[in-house]
């Protein structure tokens, strides 16, 4: 190598006299030789410390830790429950094309006067008669003590149904949203009369039936006619709070009267669940598992991130499936829509009020818990953090709130709010799955060796059961059209 370029810089002069710096090399210190071995160089003789393969799709998965699961030993786990008469209050679909709303003629059988009415084309003629009416947010749709001289249906948006309090203020009673009805009454009676006020909340669509218009079809149909006579008398076997075959019961009686006798009867057609399944093919080379086990065994690293997100599927689809899935399997009569749009406080309230006997804990996505937050510390309130299992998590009225972001927030921007009360020896809500199956791996997750093809590929077929019961309705409640956005 050749002599270093050296610079040499002069200082002004002083005094007649030349003063030369000291002489600076311009190379850097990285091109002198090193004294040592360099850290790049021996990382080639150390052993890197590994970490397992990370995933980000797991999440808590609370839903499965806190279910109590029970043991399905044939497939099917039935749900016998007391006798109960349906009355009909269910919420009605209806076809929407753009802008317009048509009636579905089976649907108008949710209602409690049409509800054992079977003739399709007298129903179809009925919903050719519904006009499509739009409601400004804070106008009244119907005021108490008018004449009840329409059947009114909500298609969208929410309503108040609002009364006279016990002091003479105007209540809200109830929140409706799409799907429910103001009643049947106009369809029965001729002098019917609106006992409560009505007043959208929101932005609402309905289809408006006239009662003349009604009329006019009953005189063409006798069926309907004479159907329409006989509804609303009630039902002959009696019932209790809850829709059920009521007990005969004597109490608070002198002396030795004749007692009732009574028999507990059973519904006859029972909901069964079948277990269902989650099920994919794992495939590894056997060069991979001969020649790259050490120091992790690539098989048992593949496998558990696999069942990783399987598990993940799981939760999913317990809260999803529409089948058995807590969001669709919810009893109507437990779905409730929020009064505002955003969680408040109230909305809160009334969800615990569909679950009172014993709530076990709230399951919301991560965003709608931020929005609670939002509402409490809007008005001044900020809930208690209780301890689960050394987890501090929110909680409502000492009810802990669990995140789940299985549970699906729409483009507009809402989700739902579930509320569980679970055990078999509460009537609550079950996880149901089968262990003990051949070739487990965990309970009711089975790894099961396929063979190894032409390719030297390894499968194995890796296998959860699973499914979800609600023992009776109000073990599961549901806020609607939970705004998380705002």
């Amino acid at each position: 190598m050749g002599r270093p370029f050296r610079l040499r810089r002069a200082l002004p002069e002083i005094g007649g006299l030349v003063t030369i710096a000291d002489e600076t090399s311009i190379g850097s210190a990285e091109d002198s030789p090193h004294s040592s071995l360099s850290t790049t160089a021996a990382r080639n003789l150390a052993t890197t410390t590994k970490t397992t393969p990370q995933m980000q799709g797991i999440t808590s998965r609370w839903l499965l830790r806190l279910l109590p699961w029970v043991q399905v030993s044939g497939g099917t786990y039935r749900v016998n429950r007391r006798l109960s008469h349906t009355v009909g209050d269910g919420r009605i679909d209806f076809a929407v094309s753009g802008a317009e709303v048509s009636i579905i003629p089976d649907e108008l059988r949710e209602l409690p006067a049409l509800r054992d009415f079977t003739d399709t084309e007298v129903l179809a003629a009925l919903g050719e008669r519904f006009t499509q009416r739009e409601y400004a947010p804070g106008e009244l749709i119907a005021e108490a003590g008018e004449p009840g001289d329409r059947l009114v249906l909500i298609v969208h948006g929410r309503v108040d149904r609002i009364g006279t309090g016990k002091y003479g203020d105007a209540t809200v009673l109830a929140a409706l949203a799409g799907g429910d009805h103001l009643g049947d009454a106009p369809l029965i009676s001729d002098d019917a009369t609106w006992e409560v006020s009505y007043r959208a909340v929101t932005r609402v669509t309905v289809m408006a039936l006239p009662r003349q218009a009604a009329r006019e079809i009953a005189e063409r149909s006798p069926a309907l006619r004479e159907h329409l006579a006989t509804a609303g008398q009630g039902l002959l076997q009696p019932t209790n709070a809850s829709g059920e075959s009521a007990v005969t019961i004597a109490s608070g009686h002198h002396g030795e009267p004749s007692l009732p006798s009574t028999f507990v009867d059973y519904d006859l057609a029972p909901r069964e669940y079948e277990l269902s399944v989650a099920q994919t093919v794992l495939r590894t080379h056997t060069r991979v598992g001969d020649l790259y086990n050490d120091p992790m065994n690539q098989v048992e690293e593949q496998l558990k991130l696999t069942i990783q997100a399987l598990r993940e599927r799981q939760e999913h689809e317990m809260v999803n499936n529409r089948e058995f899935g807590l969001l669709h399997n919810a009893d109507l009569r437990q779905r409730i829509p929020t009064r505002s749009g955003p969680p408040t406080p109230d909305d809160l309230d009334e969800l615990l009020a569909t679950v009172w006997k014993d709530p076990g804990f709230l399951l919301a996505h991560p965003r709608a818990i931020a929005a609670i937050g939002r509402e409490c510390s809007a008005r001044g309130l900020y809930p208690t953090a209780v301890d689960v299992n050394g987890h501090s998590l929110p909680s409502w009225r000492g009810v802990p709130i669990f995140p789940c972001n299985k549970i699906p927030v729409t483009k507009e921007g809402t989700s739902s709010i579930l509320l569980l009360r679970t055990g078999e020896e509460k009537q609550g809500v079950v996880g149901l799955h089968r262990s003990g199956i051949p070739d487990e791996y965990e309970p009711s997750l089975s790894v099961r060796f396929m063979g190894i093809d032409e390719k030297a590929v390894i499968n194995y077929l890796v296998s959860a059961y699973y499914s979800a019961a609600v023992l009776v309705p109000d073990a599961l409640g549901v806020l609607d059209d939970v705004e998380i956005g705002h």
